[in-house]
């Protein structure tokens, strides 16, 4: 009998297998993959570099969907704003692969050539290379927490007769909580503070 002619195994299908898990369950260990696609554990070890190298190409995977020619746009405000959007969108779409994303050091090299893309647009863009990565982690914090929203329940404030919150209940009827207003007003915001740094104007005060 002649070998089949698809792979039983390779490194796409772990890597969908994983994500499918982490969908689901936010989670993801390597036998749950090897039950899942029918094979022994031992064989999935054969295509990747244990569970860590898993989780890098479930990183990859997910960070595919971000479009980083926008990284490659001017004037550099519009760049680097075109690719928060791109990845929040990416990540909105995986939002339990967050916290394992999230607590694990970035290998991927295609996801680490993304973060270089960021650094030169905002070197080149004049920012100070002490203020690059902090430019760079608070941005992805807003990004994550946005993509984090998404998935949370339309509604997250149930007011109930034990409180009495009556400016928060016209607050609330009067807001439109439609997640993407409030991520462009925290985006809209956020740039327009970089723009004060790249000046080397003072933000507002504390």
């Amino acid at each position: 009998m002649g070998r089949p002619r698809t792979p039983l195994l390779d490194r796409g299908r772990i890597t969908t297998a994983a994500l499918e898990l982490v969908d689901a369950q936010g989670e993801f260990s390597v036998p749950q993959i090897a039950r899942k696609l029918g094979v022994q554990t031992a064989s999935v070890y054969h295509h990747v570099d244990g569970r860590d190298g898993i989780v890098e190409l479930v990183r990859e995977r997910v960070c595919a969907a971000i479009d980083s020619s926008t990284l490659g746009r001017e004037p550099w405000d519009a760049a680097l704003t075109a690719w928060a959007r791109s990845y929040r969108a990416a990540f909105a779409a995986h939002p339990r692969a967050i916290p394992l994303l999230t607590t694990s050091p970035v290998r991927a090299p295609k996801v680490l050539l993304q973060y270089e893309q960021a650094v030169a647009l905002l070197l080149d863009a004049g920012f100070a290379l002490p203020d690059v990565m902090p430019v760079i982690i608070g941005l992805e914090n807003l990004v994550l927490g946005s993509a984090l929203d998404m998935a949370a329940p339309e509604a997250m404030w149930e007011l109930t007769d034990e409180a009495e919150t009556p400016q928060l209940a016209r607050a609330l009827a009067a807001a439109d909580l439609r997640t993407e207003a409030a991520f462009e007003l925290a985006l809209t915001g956020y740039v327009a503070q970089l723009r004060r740094l790249l000046a080397g104007a003072p933000g507002p005060a504390a």
